[in-house]
């Protein structure tokens, strides 16, 4: 019989799990996992969107349009019981009314001046505002007052009204132009690339996707108010070491010296990603893994990530480092795949003896090594599992273009 002070260990999905701090994050790591399971290529994106929300930040996903963008940020917020969630579609016409709060007709015809603010921009927990760079210069303002303060100011020149604003999670196909959208830019503290999958198996279960029946996801919600304690409360709360600060002057100077500068306002935000992230981890105080969030933020522009996640990575996980190295290996052989389009089956087949596949098997089995090494001493294996998923979808192209086996019996050996 065990100690009469014994309890059980904490089950976040289950609904009769007392609420607390563990349990939350318990909670949001449950959905986390839902929602990559739900949308393929996504694990890292949909954790980052999460740490995003608990430390009280806005996002920008940048990517083409068919990404799911907007449906992995209305799938978030519906994970969220009692949330008020908006979304809009902006262009260059788009007024500010129609953003916070349309003017009420009825009032108008009796001489009063007043906006409908349910349902609007105004009222929500969580936004979603989609084409975020085609803001209008009419509405720049308001938006910007939004985003900074979480306040409105009405037009007719009013108090200014409180908006009840975690975060917003934005979107765009396009960097900004300009030095009025460049304010936006900023402000979106967290900036994440998505593109089309990559991984002809994930592809196949799209497609898959479309046609069939699949069983009902499980759907783990947290509710509003535990939500809020723990962005406000609860991440804050988090412990920032000594050794988490001397990494974080390491790597800034790092970035100095690539010429790669944020600024001092950007880098004091990203304390509390990093409190976000190892609150949703369980932990009482940052760690060295949860530095590795850090590469969404430090960017200016696409063609600087790889660097910074280069910096990042070979201050906080030097095996993730050298699973980047693979992957550039990966990058030259796919390019050099196209380059060999239309060329004979006999080249493509001398090809592939003589250079892809010991390139290619040398760099599975180094990746695995490598992801042993890293679950063995408690590292993060997310960037070798990105660069291991980007070695199977090589290897079922070199297999199926350049060989011409079948993608169905590729997949099987797989």
């Amino acid at each position: 019989m065990g100690a009469p002070d014994a309890q059980e260990p904490h089950d976040p999905r289950d609904p009769q799990t007392p609420a607390g701090p563990l349990a939350t994050a318990g909670t949001l790591r449950a959905i986390s996992d839902e929602l990559s399971d739900r949308f393929y290529e996504r694990d890292d994106v949909v954790r980052t969107l999460v740490v995003t929300l608990l430390a009280g930040q806005h996002s920008l996903v940048l990517g083409p349009p068919g990404t799911a963008k907007s449906e992995m940020a209305r799938e978030l917020t519906r994970r969220i019981e009692g949330a008020s969630y908006w979304e809009i579609l902006l262009s260059k016409f788009t007024a500010p009314t129609r953003m916070f709060g349309p003017i009420d007709v009825a009032a108008l015809t009796r001489g009063e001046y007043r906006q409908v603010y349910d349902g609007r921009a105004t009222t929500a927990h969580v936004a979603f505002i989609d084409e975020i760079f085609k803001c209008s210069a009419a509405a720049l303002n308001e938006t910007l007052g939004y985003l900074n303060e979480r306040i409105y100011h009405p037009e007719n020149g009013g108090a200014p009204i409180p908006c009840p604003l975690i975060g917003a999670i934005t979107a765009s196909n396009e960097l900004p132009s300009g030095e009025d959208l460049a304010a936006i830019y900023d402000r979106l503290l967290v900036r994440i690339e998505v593109g089309y999958l990559s991984d002809p198996s994930n592809f196949a279960a799209l497609v898959r996707s479309a046609v069939g029946r699949p069983a009902a996801p499980k759907r783990t919600t947290v509710e509003l108010a535990a939500l809020r304690q723990a962005v406000v409360e609860a991440v804050p709360a988090v412990e920032v070491p000594d050794v988490i600060v001397d990494a974080v002057c390491t790597l800034r100077a790092a970035l100095r010296r690539k010429e790669l500068v944020a600024s001092d306002r950007r880098w004091r935000q990203s304390v509390g990603l990093l409190q976000a992230s190892a609150y949703l981890e369980g932990r009482p105080a940052v760690a060295e893994t949860d530095l590795s969030v850090l590469t969404h933020v430090l960017w200016d522009s696409p063609a600087q990530r790889p660097t910074v996640e280069r910096e990042v990575l070979q201050l906080v996980n030097p095996d993730a480092k050298e699973a980047l190295d693979l992957a550039d290996t990966m990058d030259e052989l796919e390019a050099q795949l196209d380059a060999m389009a239309g060329q004979s089956r006999e080249a493509l087949s001398e090809w592939v003896i003589t250079k892809a596949h010991n390139k290619l098997a040398t760099a599975g089995r180094r990746l695995e090594k490598l992801r042993e090494e890293a679950a063995g001493a408690g590292r993060s294996t997310a960037a070798i599992d990105r660069v291991s998923g980007r070695q199977r979808a090589v290897r079922v192209r070199v297999l199926t273009e350049a060989l011409g086996m079948d993608a169905s019996m590729v997949q099987s050996q797989l």
